[in-house]
């Protein structure tokens, strides 16, 4: 998220006597940061948090209640429902989205083409997914693969696994968090493509170890032929790929996407919150949303500023902006100890399920759920 807040930072002070210092910190090293500084009493006026992990750090107390404030914005309706939901708690609302990252089929036209695979035929099952990518591994050129992935990365695989089996027209979690469901049938089929593309080779040189430090590097370099992908990478990736959007499918089809990114708010600790709240209206405004965001390539938190002249222009933005209404965000207060952290059993479930003999993945989900139910 550092390209685009970076953007917004600098369009607000250019604009504003009121200021703020931004401070960029490693996604690895931020959960660690922000619970030394809640701890002593340090927090900056505003932070923002991967909208994941915002459900634990509400009911620890580390936002400051902003329900009246979001409840005047003339559009608050408007905005991204799953981003205030995640960052709701006893009823009392506490973030704003702050930049929202879609999980989206990224594609090579080139790499298609070379394949004899239309490219303007992105796949619309998570099987035809697996097809194209074998068949972009056949072509057998030098660095080549069909499809990567962070095979060693929860973060990176929940974000563009989890759409698959919406897509499928099932849940990941229960409606209260404590129960994890990815031992569906659903699941389990999603699963076994990517477990194919493996046995099959289908797969970039690394996959197995990747920790989603570089996952996304391989595409952009050309060296991917399909894979899902972060949608605020599009403006990136373009610059070195032709590149093609599609919704991420689900075994047999459908379409879904995880609503990511990262929410902000007002820190327990602010000494400036009047012109802390200054920032965060004016994030929700038009001339930010629009003017900023859509202007880059991203998507807005609006849904009544998507169809705007920027994404009018881009077929990709449209599909982006399109597939944002049909995804979810999953709520949970121990959402980064059950998917995120390097040891979770998310991750152990993935890795058994896709690198092993897959035969452990009911027993990997009932450790999941213990963790959620703690």
């Amino acid at each position: 998220m550092e390209k685009q807040a970076t953007l917004l930072v600098d369009a607000y002070n250019a604009s504003h006597e009121n200021q703020v210092s931004l401070t960029i910190t490693p996604n690895d090293d931020y959960v660690a940061k922000v619970g030394a500084a809640a701890g002593s009493s340090s927090l900056p006026d505003l932070f923002a948090a991967d909208i994941v992990y915002v459900p634990n750090w509400t009911s620890q107390g580390l936002f400051t209640d902003i329900t009246d404030r979001i409840d005047g914005l003339p559009y608050a309706d408007e905005l991204a429902q799953g981003h205030i939901d995640a960052g709701t708690y006893e009823d009392q609302e506490y973030v704003l989205p702050f930049v929202l990252d879609l999980s989206v089929m990224f594609y090579n036209k080139d790499l298609y083409r070379e394949a004899g695979l239309d490219p303007e035929k992105p796949p619309t099952t998570l099987k035809e997914y697996g097809e194209h990518a074998k068949a972009i591994s056949a072509l057998g050129k030098d660095g080549v693969s069909g499809t990567y992935f962070g095979g060693n990365c929860g973060g990176c695989t929940l974000f563009t696994w989890f759409p698959s089996v919406w897509a499928g027209g099932d849940q990941v979690l229960s409606a209260d968090g404590t129960e994890s469901l990815l031992a569906s049938d659903t699941a389990k089929d999603v699963y076994a493509v990517y477990k194919d593309m493996v046995d099959s080779g289908a797969i970039g040189n690394g996959t197995k170890d990747e920790t989603g430090a570089t996952w996304t590097g391989p595409f952009q370099e050309g060296k991917v032929g399909v894979m899902p992908y972060p949608a605020t990478l599009l403006s990136t990736a373009a610059e070195t790929v032709d590149v093609g959007v599609a919704p991420i499918p689900g075994p047999d089809g459908g379409e879904s996407t995880f609503v990511g990114g990262d929410g902000i708010g007002i820190s327990k600790d602010s000494k400036n919150e009047a012109a802390a709240w200054n920032f965060l209206s004016w994030l929700t405004s038009e001339d930010a949303q629009v003017e900023v965001l859509a202007k880059n390539n991203d998507v807005v938190s609006r849904a009544d500023l998507a169809d705007n002249k920027y994404a009018a222009v881009d077929p990709r933005l449209v599909t982006i902006n399109e597939v944002a209404a049909k995804g979810s965000t999953p709520v949970a207060i121990n959402f980064q100890q059950a998917f995120n952290a390097p040891d979770s059993p998310w991750l152990t479930l993935v890795r058994g399920a896709v690198f092993g003999d897959a035969k452990s993945i009911d027993a990997d989900n009932d450790e999941i759920t213990a963790v959620l139910d703690q």
